[in-house]
Formats: C-alpha cells, sequence, structure tokens
C-alpha cells in the first residue's frame, strides 16, 4: 500500500469509526471524495482510460457529483482495483449468471480494513442499537464454505465481532441443516435468551415451510432480532416482503419492528438497511439508508441525468469505503431518494428502460479498447 493509500485509509477509517449513523457535512464528503478519486485515477488503470475518455480529472471536478461512475457490470469487464489484482488478498464475486462463472462480476480488494470497519459500524447501527450481543444462528454459510461470497465474509465478520459462544452457522454445502436450527431456536425459546438470524429470504422461507410441515412454531424470546438480506434471485418461489415479514412474526415470534432488511452490492464496500431493530416501520413506508460516507442519487435511465428527490431512477452511489476500487458505482436498480438522503427501491431497469447504463457500459468497453 502506498503511502497516499494509506494515509487516506487512516482518514477514512477515522470517519466510520464515528459511527454509521453519524453525519458527514457535504465540505467534508467532497474533500475526501475528490482525494479517493484521485488515489483511484492514479492507480486503477480501466477506471482511469474510462474517466480520461471523458475527460474527467481531478483538476477538473468541480464536486463529486461529478465524479464518473462505473455500471456495476463493468466489474464483469475489468479488473477495477487499485493496483495488481493478483495481489489482491480478498476477492468477492457475485453469483452465477446463465452466461456462465466468467461473467460473474469480481471486487478485488488490497485489504478490508474499511470493508471490515464499515459493515461492523452499519450493523451495530441498525441491528444493535440498544447495544445487544444475542447469539447469532446463521442462514448465511460460512465464510470456509462460501470465501467468495461477500455476505458470507460479512455474517462471518459479524459473528467474530459480535456473536458471544454458541453462535452457529445453521447452513452449510448442502444446505440449511433444519433439524440442528430448529433444536437451537428451541434452545433460545426455553432460555429465554433472544438470538439474532441473519438470512436470505428463501433460507427464512425455508425455514418456515419446515416449521409448516411440523404443525410447529417458536416463540423466540423478546429482544430476538432477524436481519434479511433479500435473494429471490434465480429461484422458483417468491413471497412479497410484507408476506415475509409476517410470516416471521408469527412462525418466530419476532416482530415485524424487529425484522431489518439489508441491502448490500458486491460492488461496495458499504450496506444499506431499511430500518433499526425493534424501531422498523411497516415495510411499505420503509425507506434504505446507508452510512455517512456514502451518498446517493438517481439519474434518468436513459440520459443518466440527475433527478430530484421523489423521482424514479437509477440509482447511483458514492462510497467512499471503496478506497480500493472505484468509489462511484452507476446501478441498474430503480429508486427515489428521499429527503434526508435515504432512498427507495422500485425495482431494476430493463431493456430500453437502461439505456444510459448500456451506453456507460460501452463507453467502458471502448475505452479499454474492447
Amino acid at each position: 500500500m502506498t503511502q497516499t493509500a494509506a494515509a487516506l485509509r487512516e482518514r477514512l477509517l477515522a470517519v466510520i469509526s464515528r459511527g454509521a449513523d453519524a453525519a458527514l457535512g457535504d465540505e467534508e464528503f467532497d474533500a475526501l471524495a475528490r482525494d479517493v478519486f484521485a488515489h483511484q485515477l492514479a492507480h486503477n488503470a480501466p477506471y482511469r482510460a474510462y474517466c480520461e475518455r471523458r475527460g474527467a480529472t481531478p483538476d477538473r471536478i468541480a464536486h463529486w457529483t461529478e465524479i464518473p461512475a462505473v455500471p456495476t457490470d463493468a466489474f464483469k469487464a475489468a479488473p477495477l482495483v487499485c493496483g495488481d489484482p493478483a495481489l489482491a488478498r480478498v476477492v468477492f464475486r457475485t453469483s452465477g449468471t446463465t452466461a456462465g462463472a466468467e461473467r460473474r462480476g469480481t471486487h478485488y480488494f488490497p485489504d478490508v480494513a474499511l470493508y471490515d470497519a464499515a459493515l461492523r459500524a452499519g450493523f451495530a447501527t441498525h441491528l444493535l442499537p440498544d447495544g445487544a450481543r444475542p447469539r447469532v444462528l446463521s442462514l448465511v454459510p460460512a465464510p470456509e464454505i462460501q470465501p467468495d461470497s461477500s455476505l458470507s465474509h460479512m455474517v462471518g465478520e459479524v459473528v467474530a465481532a459480535f456473536g458471544p459462544r454458541g453462535s452457529e452457522f445453521m447452513i452449510d454445502a448442502s444446505g440449511l441443516r433444519v433439524e440442528q436450527l430448529l433444536v437451537a431456536l428451541r434452545e433460545a425459546e426455553a432460555s429465554g435468551e433472544p438470538v439474532l438470524v441473519p438470512g436470505t429470504s428463501f433460507a427464512f422461507v425455508h425455514l418456515l415451510d419446515a416449521l409448516a410441515e411440523r404443525g410447529e412454531r417458536v416463540r423466540l424470546p423478546a429482544g430476538s432480532r432477524v436481519m434479511d438480506t433479500g435473494g429471490f434471485k434465480g429461484r422458483s418461489r417468491v413471497v412479497p416482503r410484507a408476506e415475509l415479514y409476517a410470516a416471521i412474526e408469527d412462525g418466530l415470534s419476532v416482530p415485524v419492528a424487529w425484522v431489518v432488511n439489508e441491502y448490500g452490492m458486491t460492488e461496495m464496500s458499504s450496506q444499506f438497511y431499511d430500518g433499526v431493530a425493534g424501531q422498523a416501520p411497516p415495510v411499505p413506508e420503509r425507506i434504505y439508508r446507508g452510512p455517512g460516507w456514502v451518498r446517493t442519487l438517481a439519474y434518468d435511465p436513459e440520459t443518466l441525468r440527475p433527478l430530484p428527490d421523489g423521482q424514479t431512477g437509477v440509482l447511483r452511489h458514492w462510497d467512499l469505503a471503496n478506497l480500493g476500487s472505484v468509489m462511484a458505482l452507476q446501478t441498474a436498480d430503480l429508486g427515489s431518494v428521499t429527503p434526508g438522503g435515504g432512498f427507495e427501491l422500485h425495482g431494476r431497469a430493463r431493456g430500453a428502460e437502461a439505456r444510459g447504463c448500456s451506453i456507460a457500459m460501452d463507453e467502458l468497453l471502448n475505452a479499454l479498447g474492447r
């Protein structure tokens, strides 16, 4: 790591140490974003080619909103990393696609200090606001089972940082360990000790189906909480979120206010949450919020022009914790930004609707000579 990168990392770690709910003024964010952009332009060759083709250099950027964003699909096309990808300490990949494993998006990390600090801060703010340290019963595979999964890494770090003795991963390479999980849930019910259950939506459906087949319910103690990470993509069965959370409340006795959805991306180092455990509003009223070191805006999906708050467009995120790759990311997620910097999700832009995103991707490929 260069001296500049090390100094930037320490500045960013200091920001993250304030907590995910600590405000970061636009002036401070702008100064950090400019420095991160200059670092990435100097050390990330594919991103530099993309930016220079657009005439975007540090001396021409007047505000952080002018820092070019790369489409998230760009992580499938080029190693967007500051330095040699072969020297990356950790590599995360998106789930497989119909185009094959070689088309998976790949995020290289020279180190994970910022990633881990960011995930701990966000998780503590949204899932552990009361300072509790409940036993973790994870419906997400352990990192050693899925070493290239950012979600598995996240939950592994959560267990290491916050999980007391007895925390377990209740899913392995063969699937959900239903019998062991039910035993652990019954133990929690009998002991009166609350638990924290993180998992994908599909894993919760599997668990609730198992309970229904047995004609059983679990009454988890007060203070138990759930982190739902979504994840119906590619599944044959989809359950609406409101229906799923009602089923969790009925089958596990975890009130909807204690069920929080986490929204993350392989291409990002920070996560968004749609509530705070114990205070989460009803599902239709929920707003995703990121930490102070992230900014989100909506853009017209055809022209990629910025939209005012309340109008639906494709979401663009600036994540300062993405120091070792690319800070500015253009997604194909449709959403509208709310006052205060949160956003609502409205699905995915597809086909002609995402024309602007496709053009941005073509510009990147042209910059790379492909």
